[in-house]
């Protein structure tokens, strides 16, 4: 849990994907499992953003997310891909760290607060070669949370 958004431990692994498409369904998996969300919504809502444009934020680092109504506050999972998968992000670098976020619809400040918290995150160098280097979920997690609650302080 962060001041901007819940992030729960079991929503953080390291997952095998081969394709984009299988990356959005393991999330919208994954955030129906942790969070009780249903899957069909979040996968539709996260394709409906990724046809505005891609979340591929380059570096490697892609940030899939989109509002939902069954939300009362922010949610996100973070994958780790055992392999780089071509996402269309804007360097058109593949990508192997995957962070997504799930806002409720009316969250307008705070979904773009949460996404800058993660974006400032993601770009920092050091971060992004401890996410590639943690040993497992746990260290992720960790790294994770403490990144962003001291983004936000």
């Amino acid at each position: 849990m962060t001041a901007l958004f819940n992030l729960q431990p079991e929503a953080v692994g390291t997952i095998d994907a081969d394709s984009k498409q299988a990356i959005l369904e393991q999330l919208a998996q994954r955030f129906a499992g942790v969070y009780g969300l249903d899957s069909a919504l979040v996968l539709e809502r996260i394709e409906e953003r990724e046809k505005l444009g891609s979340t591929g934020f380059g570096r490697g680092v892609a940030i899939p997310h989109a509002r939902i109504p069954e939300l009362s506050r922010p949610v996100a999972a973070f994958f780790r891909l055992e392999s780089p998968v071509a996402f269309d992000a804007a360097d058109g670098m593949p990508v192997d760290l995957v962070f997504g976020l799930l806002s409720p619809e009316q969250a307008g400040a705070a979904h773009l607060h949460a996404l800058a918290a993660i974006s400032r995150m993601m770009r920092d160098e050091a971060m992004h070669a401890a996410l590639g280097e943690a040993p497992g979920a746990e260290a992720l997690y960790a790294l994770l949370v403490n990144g962003i609650d001291r983004d936000a302080a």
